[in-house]
């Protein structure tokens, strides 16, 4: 009955169930959602098209192969290369071993020399077998000059015969008086013009 004059159930539970008239009790909770799942799966079905009866699986078409275009079970030139080998052949390749090794040994002036002078030298330039050193003063210029014959040896045996021929090195570049508009022809120098 319902209306004004129907009575009041007894317990009504909050999802609209109404135990006096017989409605089961609510179901207990699935903390996994085991239960929610296997209905979202029940509904889903209905959905879903028919699953295929056993129908052979087509094989994907190939293309077909040139034997010589195959890469078979060892390695060959055209399997991936590690990175490392791919840039020393190209270096074997351009010729650039040496160069290459050269500045490498270079960039680590100090373990060449020493650091006592490579604090005060550096080499600035390298072509056809000769390496220019610049010096900090004349003092290290004579010192390294004197270190040369055993510079060359050194690196020769890092890098391989020939590769240094001849070690030059450059002291400090004093300013030369014999260029300018008011320069005199052979003459001896800076002049006092001050007084």
């Amino acid at each position: 009955m319902s209306g004004p004059d129907a009575p009041e159930p007894d317990w009504v539970d909050p999802d609209g169930i109404d135990h006096d008239r017989g409605d089961p009790p609510p179901p207990e909770h699935d903390p996994l959602g085991l239960d929610l799942a296997s209905q979202v799966a029940h509904r889903a079905r209905s959905v879903l098209p028919p699953p295929r009866k056993n129908t052979p699986a087509k094989a994907p078409k190939r293309r077909p192969v040139d034997p010589n275009t195959r890469s078979g079970a060892r390695p060959d030139p055209r399997d991936p290369q590690l990175l490392g080998a791919a840039l020393g052949r190209v270096m074997d390749e351009r010729g650039w071993t040496r160069e290459v090794n050269l500045r490498t040994v270079l960039a680590k002036w100090a373990s060449v020399v020493g650091a006592d002078v490579a604090a005060h030298s550096q080499p600035t330039a390298y072509a056809d077998g000769v390496l220019t050193i610049g010096a900090e003063s004349t003092t290290w210029a004579s010192a390294l000059r004197q270190l040369a014959p055993r510079l060359v040896a050194q690196l020769n045996e890092n890098l391989g015969d020939g590769t240094v021929v001849r070690v030059v090195v450059n002291g400090p570049t004093a300013p030369s008086w014999k260029h300018g508009p008011r320069s005199v022809r052979d003459g001896r120098g800076p002049r006092d013009t001050y007084g």
